[in-house]
């Protein structure tokens, strides 16, 4: 087991072993989330929070996971959420947990609850662009506070964890416009 320091250090090289032809992207995620272990960020708020955008087979995924096992040792320590799940008004309370007095209020929300049991992980919003508007408010909470109170009045905190947002929207726009040579054409 490496140390952080040694983690961060190769942080670069680790990625590229798993992630091939997302050089940018995977410096970005890197050099973000140095500053941020740096303590040069809020330190109440997430190590890092990003938005990959881009068609099927890239590498959105795989990047969170290369992150979850590079920095937390293990690609389980990921919570993948399918936002597709939460297109619906009502399917916030999913993620907090039910109010009092409705079924499942016992059971927590599957965001708070993963991220209480691993607050030591990668947070995968799979699909963003599917969600519910009600739901981007609590992912607003958690970007902005570092933190959220689920329905149970416990706090949780996500001042350890990495947010990863993923969507392919637009993605067809950017297919077409990539040249023979695999670059992307600028447009007006």
């Amino acid at each position: 087991m490496q140390g952080e320091r040694e983690k961060l250090l190769t942080l670069d090289e680790t990625l590229h072993k798993r992630v091939v032809g997302q050089d940018e992207a995977v410096q970005a995620v890197t050099e973000a989330i140095q500053r941020s272990r740096a303590g040069i960020q809020d330190p109440n708020r997430p190590i890092g929070s990003f938005l990959f955008l881009g068609p099927t087979g890239v590498g959105k995924t795989e990047l969170a996971k290369a992150l979850a096992q590079a920095l937390f040792d293990d690609e389980n320590n990921m919570v993948r959420i399918d936002m597709s799940e939460y297109m619906e008004k009502y399917s916030v309370s999913r993620l907090i947990g039910a109010p009092p007095g409705y079924v499942g209020y016992e059971e927590g929300g599957q965001l708070t609850e993963a991220v209480r049991r691993k607050p030591y992980s990668v947070v995968l919003f799979d699909e963003v662009e599917k969600a519910h508007p009600d739901v981007f408010n609590v992912l607003l909470q958690v970007l902005d506070d570092g933190r959220i109170t689920d329905s149970q009045g416990r706090t949780v905190d996500f001042k350890n964890t990495i947010l990863i947002l993923t969507s392919n929207l637009g993605s067809e726009y950017i297919l077409n416009g990539i040249n023979a040579d695999g670059t992307i054409e600028e447009s007006a």
